[in-house]
């Protein structure tokens, strides 16, 4: 191996632990050990569409299309910042999300279902009222709905744009079908299953869903002032991009986002740029973790 190979293979490993540390913590190779290697019955296997989206590096712009697709309900983003502490712990509450999708992705089903039992203990104690004075709860099975909905259609979306190979699209409609599991075990109902009761579903909450201040200033936050030093901004900007093309026009007009024109129409290109750099990451990560199982 040349000096530049092994150059180039220890800047994978160290951007790769980087990424693998801001989005599952500090401990994330002691969580990797339990969900990997714990023994016991899984719901899903490394065939299964829900693992391949999830597992894909694409879930780093889906991650924040769905963030910004869901502050567009008005309950949704007052829960969100009454109770999330996302701007005061914003990894914090990034880390326990990752922590729970991977369990409930790759884990066995006794984590799963614990993870599930904790999440909903979790959301019966989260209630309050928005910016109109509608009182919501964090358990009501239409929100739950929605936040479903929203991360659904952005994972997916987001895997079909930027991964090497998409899913067909009866691959689609299975992911849609199996990751309506953990929605409707958390209280979601309606939830759908394929990929034309999904698009249905989103347009069907449309009526509902507008951007207050607090969306607004929760894209500015995710998008204009990340919690990131500034060496690191240029490469999170690429993968936010992403996430904003993802959007359809009538969230990004919302949240007074680019619509068309050059901007917009460059933000899918830097998104796969972004995505493609975050993959180059995991690989390294995943390589490292191949060489530390054979010693």
């Amino acid at each position: 191996m040349s000096v530049v190979d092994e150059i180039g293979r220890v800047a994978q490993r160290r951007l790769g632990a980087a990424l693998r540390s801001r989005v599952a913590g500090d401990d994330a190779a002691e969580r990797a050990a339990v969900i990997w290697g714990r023994r016991g019955e899984r719901r899903f296997g490394p065939d299964d569409p829900v693992w391949r989206v999830h597992a894909d590096a694409s879930m780093f712009p889906g991650g924040v299309c769905a963030l910004l697709l869901q502050s567009l309900h008005p309950s949704a983003m007052a829960g969100v910042a009454g109770h999330s502490g996302y701007r005061s712990d914003p990894w914090g509450r990034l880390q326990r999300t990752s922590h729970f999708l991977a369990t409930t992705t790759f884990g066995t089903v006794e984590d799963s279902d614990a993870a599930v039992a904790r999440v909903r203990s979790i959301h019966e104690r989260v209630r309050g009222r928005d910016g109109d004075g509608v009182p919501y709860r964090a358990s009501d099975p239409e929100l739950l709905g929605w936040v479903h909905v929203a991360e659904a259609w952005s994972f997916l979306g987001a895997f079909q744009r930027y991964a090497a190979t998409p899913l067909t699209p009866a691959e689609a409609d299975t992911y849609v079908r199996q990751s309506a599991v953990v929605a409707e075990q958390l209280g979601a109902q309606a939830v759908p299953t394929d990929v034309a009761g999904l698009a249905a579903a989103l347009e069907a909450f449309r009526p509902a869903l507008r951007a207050t201040e607090d969306a607004r200033d929760a894209a500015r936050f995710l998008l204009l002032d990340p919690p990131l030093p500034w060496t690191a901004r240029p490469g999170y900007g690429l993968i936010a991009s992403g996430g904003v093309a993802l959007l359809p026009g009538w969230a990004r007009r919302a949240l007074r986002l680019p619509v068309a024109g050059p901007v917009a129409g460059a933000a899918g290109v830097l998104g796969l740029v972004g995505t493609r750099a975050v993959r180059w990451a995991m690989d390294g990560v995943a390589e490292e973790r191949r060489v530390s199982a054979t010693r």
